[in-house]
């Protein structure tokens, strides 16, 4: 994985069942082939990178309530 990827394009959205209070929410921007995930309260902090199969993987089990 390429630690210093320009994410100056990317293209950051969160959820529609977040709120506009800045409550606790995650971005996500496809990458293709990547997933990047970021903390929508800290947008020029840390960015985690997943292969988008993983990411699928990652959100099919908060979804059945497994994580």
């Amino acid at each position: 994985m390429d630690r210093h990827q320009d994410l100056t394009s990317a293209q950051w959205r969160k959820s529609s069942y977040s709120g506009d209070t800045g409550g606790e929410c995650v971005e996500v921007a496809d990458l293709a082939p990547h997933i990047a995930i970021r903390d929508s309260k800290a947008p020029d902090g840390p960015v985690l990178t997943l292969p988008a199969d993983s990411f699928a993987r990652f959100v099919g089990a908060a979804v059945r309530g497994e994580i």
